[in-house]
């Protein structure tokens, strides 16, 4: 075998534009060491006795770049070396005492950190139970039926959809003073989907006051750090939450952190990467490795200042499409939501629209259309945008209303149930039965009904209405 041959400038630069997130920029005020690692050892032509097969030839481009856990390289989840300084210089971006990365996004981040809590609260004589918003993603039942723990649901303060759980923090201090047994924490989405953004500060108040962890799903809002106000989970008080850098920021999919706050309970902050270990690939992606770590570079390089103009351009399109009749939801500065049923479209239709002009959103439903907006677009996109919505034409409006949110009772655990045997049948014939799958979801991934739950009336309109046939129940 011989060492490969010297990459040619062509196919270096080829590189360096498919990769340039992940690549020294000029004037960085923060050092990316998995970067420069991956660089020297590249430019070195070692030859590749290791993992990946590929060896670093060329086929997509991006294998010289992509490396396993060699010497030098590091161990995520045991990091010592360049990884570690890397989290460190992404701890001091976010304000949080401990910052652990993930390559397999937010879902790997939701596990550790409810494994974290749990933990604190066998150490402190709690149950196993978490006080959480009924919109939780999958990833949180799944966490569930993993870990075995209780889910007591806080849903919306007032008759609201599934995608969102908006609640005061008064309302969440009831919540606790009812329950006959403290859970070791309260998990909440914020910004959810449709961009509401929970009063994270009052409530991070009212979790210290009865001694509960604060955890916050916070995967579409990384970017909230860097607003003029700061409004990141970290600086408002969450004891732990998760961001996917990768929905808000310039980092590949799958790239994302587990953020913990500063003076955190010691166990938490020790058990931090073991709990990370516990669900993730031994197997981390390179790649997204060093999309992380050149992203620090990227948020140290004046992102506040540009961020600061986006929004404002983002603010005025939301007035124009106001003003032309477009209704809207959310107070996220980076989503635009359209509730488009009373221009005369469905989210779904608009959607359909909008794809016809070569452009795709990031949902859509019967509701709804979420558009997620980053610097990475151009004038000339945002443009476009706003010039397609105004020239759509108005229509009569579609009075069908959403069902009403389900109140399902709990039948069985959720572990028992996804553990269960199952059979798929039509959902007219599912009256009754327990949901055996880990979620029936509304596109989002957020539960009409979680496993071990029985399907009632209301949980059935909600499966005709976003379109669910079939579902898997526990066999009884």
């Amino acid at each position: 075998m011989v060492s490969p041959r010297p990459l040619s400038k062509k196919t270096i630069r080829k590189l360096y534009g498919f990769l340039s997130i992940i690549f020294i920029i000029k004037e960085q005020r923060m050092n990316t060491p998995i970067c420069d690692f991956v660089r020297t050892y590249q430019q070195k032509h070692t030859l590749r006795l290791h993992m990946p097969g590929h060896k670093g030839r060329s086929f997509l481009c991006a294998e010289p770049w992509d490396l396993t856990e060699i010497a030098g390289a590091d161990e995520l989840y045991h990091a010592r070396g360049i990884i570690r300084k890397s989290e460190e210089n992404a701890a001091q971006l976010f304000g949080a005492g401990k910052t652990v990365y993930s390559t397999e996004g937010s879902s790997l981040c939701i596990r550790a950190m409810i494994y974290l809590a749990l933990l604190w609260g066998k150490e402190n004589g709690r149950k196993p139970l978490i006080l959480a918003g009924r919109n939780a993603h999958k990833a949180f039942l799944s966490a569930a039926a993993l870990l075995d723990f209780d889910v007591a649901w806080l849903y919306p303060e007032q008759e609201n959809h599934l995608i969102s759980c908006p609640i005061s923090a008064a309302y969440l201090e009831n919540a606790l003073k009812k329950m006959p047994d403290l859970p070791v924490a309260v998990y909440i989405t914020s910004p959810d989907y449709l961009g509401h953004i929970a009063d994270v500060s009052a409530f991070s108040a009212v979790c210290r006051k009865h001694h509960v962890l604060l955890l916050v799903d916070n995967a579409h809002g990384a970017y909230l750090k860097f607003l003029p106000t700061d409004r990141h989970p970290m600086t408002l008080g969450a004891d732990l939450c998760c961001d996917s850098a990768h929905k808000t920021l310039p980092v590949l999919t799958g790239g994302a952190y587990l953020h913990i706050r500063p003076n955190a309970p010691e166990s938490i902050v020790r058990n931090a990467e073991d709990a990370m270990a516990l669900f993730a690939s031994s197997s981390p992606s390179y790649l997204i490795l060093q999309s992380l770590d050149q992203c620090n570079a990227y948020l140290a390089n004046a992102y506040s200042e540009k961020l600061s103009r986006l929004i404002s351009r983002i603010s005025s399109i939301k007035k124009a499409l106001l003003a032309y009749g477009w209704k809207q939801e959310g107070e996220e500065p980076l989503k635009l939501t359209i509730m488009p049923k009373a221009f005369g479209y469905t989210g779904d239709a608009l959607h359909q629209l909008l794809r016809e002009n070569n452009m795709e959103c990031e949902f859509s439903d019967p509701d709804f259309l979420t558009i997620m907006f980053t610097l990475e677009l151009k004038d000339e996109d945002m443009n476009r945008l706003e010039s397609v919505l105004l020239a759509i034409p108005r229509k009569q409006p579609i009075s069908v209303p959403m069902p009403p949110l389900p109140h399902p009772q709990q039948a069985i655990s959720i572990r028992e149930a996804a553990l269960s045997p199952r059979r798929e049948i039509s959902v007219k014939e599912a009256l009754g039965s327990i949901l055996a799958e880990a979620h029936v979801s509304c596109p989002p991934c957020i539960p009409i009904i979680a496993c071990g739950e029985r399907i009632d009336e209301a949980a059935l309109k909600c499966f005709q209405y976003y379109g669910i046939d079939t579902c898997r129940i526990v066999k009884e």
